[in-house]
């Protein structure tokens, strides 16, 4: 009778109410644990990509900096060779002046010497 009764309990609208929150509590645990490691999967990779990120940021602002002190480096060598560059031109000129009197002079000598070695020779 016991059996029976229990068996009549569980079949009862009561009993399958209770069978269906148990079931509905048992699926909602189980999706709860699904998000949790969906979360927890999530949250990793958050952070390793923060990580990572800020790993990138460091390095970048870094590398900023070298880049910044090589292109004053660089800068102050343009401006020495611009100088260079500025004093060569000058000697150049200066050059080229020394050998247009130059060749002016030998012109003059080489004439003097003609006319004084015709008077000579005459």
């Amino acid at each position: 009778a016991c059996a029976a009764s229990a068996a009549a309990g569980q079949a009862s609208p009561v009993g399958k109410a209770i069978q269906l929150l148990s079931d509905l509590q048992a699926k909602v645990v189980r999706e709860g644990e699904e998000a949790q490691k969906v979360y927890a999967s999530f949250a990793e990779w958050c952070e390793d990509n923060s990580k990572q990120l800020s790993y990138e940021l460091k390095t970048g602002k870094a590398e900023v900096a070298d880049l910044q002190a090589v292109i004053a480096q660089e800068s102050s060598t343009v401006q020495s060779l611009q100088a260079r560059l500025e004093q060569l031109a000058a000697d150049l000129a200066t050059d080229e002046a020394d050998l247009k009197a130059a060749q002016h002079i030998r012109t003059t000598e080489a004439a003097n010497f003609a006319a004084s070695e015709k008077e000579l020779v005459e």
